[in-house]
């Protein structure tokens, strides 16, 4: 099963989101906030989270580039009750149990979405206004198109072997 984390090549999510989301937390489309949204809403940070951020599920910020990686059956627990808990403070939902199965199924959608990717691949999301509502679209970046290793900390905390 896999699932996909927020990452950052730079540090444009922090001036470009109201809120940005923490490199290596789980994230959604999150594309629910922007369900009674017009064309007023469209400015500045706000345009930028609706056009192109993905919503952190710890956070709750948003980031531009998210990667596909594994994610275990309990964190999938562990995601949909902290998306619920966000459905009953933010959204109105009457309680956890009420929220549980719309933030199950908003996760089971992100799964699903990154079930034929291998780990690594990037996606990114656009959305357009519409008349019919918010359009969400999503664009696959292949693992070997960015390799995301060339960005990364690599080290270790053991000591180097002493030569003798």
């Amino acid at each position: 099963m896999k699932l996909a984390r927020a990452i950052h090549f730079d540090e444009s999510d922090q001036r470009v989101y109201h809120s940005p989301a923490r490199t290596g937390e789980w994230c959604i489309p999150g594309g629910f906030e922007f369900s009674n949204w017009g064309e007023a809403d469209l400015t500045g940070k706000s345009k930028q989270a609706f056009s192109n951020g993905w919503l952190g599920v710890e956070t709750f910020g948003r980031v531009t580039f998210v990667a596909v990686t594994q994610i275990e059956p309990g964190e999938r627990g562990e995601v949909i009750a902290a998306l619920a808990a966000h459905f009953v403070s933010h959204y109105g939902a009457p309680d956890l149990d009420a929220a549980q199965p719309v933030a199950a199924e908003e996760i089971d959608q992100m799964i699903d979405l990154c079930a034929d990717h291998p780990p690594n691949t990037l996606l990114t999301v656009a959305r357009d206004l519409t008349d019919a509502g918010v359009k969400e679209s999503f664009r696959v970046i292949e693992s070997q198109e960015a390799d995301i290793s060339q960005f990364a900390v690599h080290g270790s905390l053991d000591e180097e072997p002493h030569q003798h």
